[in-house]
């Protein structure tokens, strides 16, 4: 769909992909709307996207840029809502900066890529950031939703009793909390079922960790750089509710199918 008239509420926009530029878009939109805002804007790379390039900027010109579209979301996110912004390793020097000035920055995830670009010079990049930040200091966080699952080689007893593991005929585990550095994703190859032609594409799983934590059922979750749609079939899968935003529109019948 389109959006061109001032929203006075989700409910023509509430799991729609909204083909149009964010920045004139989230400006029709209600504030204090949206219970999560999950976002993975252009890194600071010359890039073509179905056609359109975004071209490398200058630090303070991207520093600005950031600056503009952060400003723009932040009145639509609830005060106890909670913005994830993903970034490579040289944007993540601007974006968690920026971030700040906006938001109360919580953490700073990196997760790594199973694959990445190779360098004679250089280390082959094979991390991806993703800033996290919240309104205010009363915010979601279901840790029960994202604990990891762990085996227990060294089980410590206290009476006799396992010390926080459990003891199954399959086995010992302990369920622990979820660290801010992500060894587990996949990014999706052609052969995967959740796999597009969009260059930048991410994972379904990438997305699902980021929902779970910080979302519950019936959430509303916004994604203003929509790319493939990533964000708009996980919030579906998981029972939320999305709002996303796509420039291009190659993309938006990706996001739709």
């Amino acid at each position: 769909i389109t959006v061109t008239d001032q929203q006075p509420d989700l409910c023509a926009v509430t799991d729609k992909t909204i083909v149009g530029n964010m920045m004139e878009v989230c400006t029709m939109l209600p504030e204090k709307s949206v219970d999560l805002i999950i976002a993975d804007p252009p890194y600071n790379l010359t890039k073509s996207f179905n056609g359109t390039v975004f071209a490398k900027k200058k630090a303070d010109e991207y520093e600005e840029y950031t600056r503009q579209w952060l400003n723009l979301v932040k009145p639509l996110l609830k005060d106890n809502g909670s913005i994830y912004v993903c970034c490579d390793w040289e944007t993540s020097l601007i974006i968690g900066k920026v971030l700040s000035e906006f938001f109360y920055v919580r953490n700073r995830i990196t997760w790594q890529r199973e694959k990445g670009r190779g360098a004679k010079a250089n280390w082959k990049n094979g991390m991806e950031d993703i800033w996290f930040a919240t309104k205010s200091s009363d915010y979601v966080f279901n840790l029960d939703a994202v604990r990891i699952r762990k085996k227990v080689i060294a089980p410590y007893r206290v009476d006799g009793k396992p010390k926080d593991w459990n003891e199954t005929e399959h086995g010992n585990y302990r369920d622990t909390c979820p660290s801010n550095f992500w060894d587990d994703i996949t990014i999706p190859f052609w052969s995967m079922a959740e796999n597009t032609a969009h260059p930048t594409q991410k994972s379904e799983k990438l997305i699902a960790k980021i929902m779970l934590a910080s979302s519950s059922e019936g959430d509303i979750v916004l994604d203003p750089f929509l790319g493939s749609g990533t964000t708009s079939v996980v919030a579906k899968k998981l029972h939320r509710h999305y709002v996303g935003i796509e420039i291009e529109q190659q993309y938006c019948v990706w996001a739709e199918q």
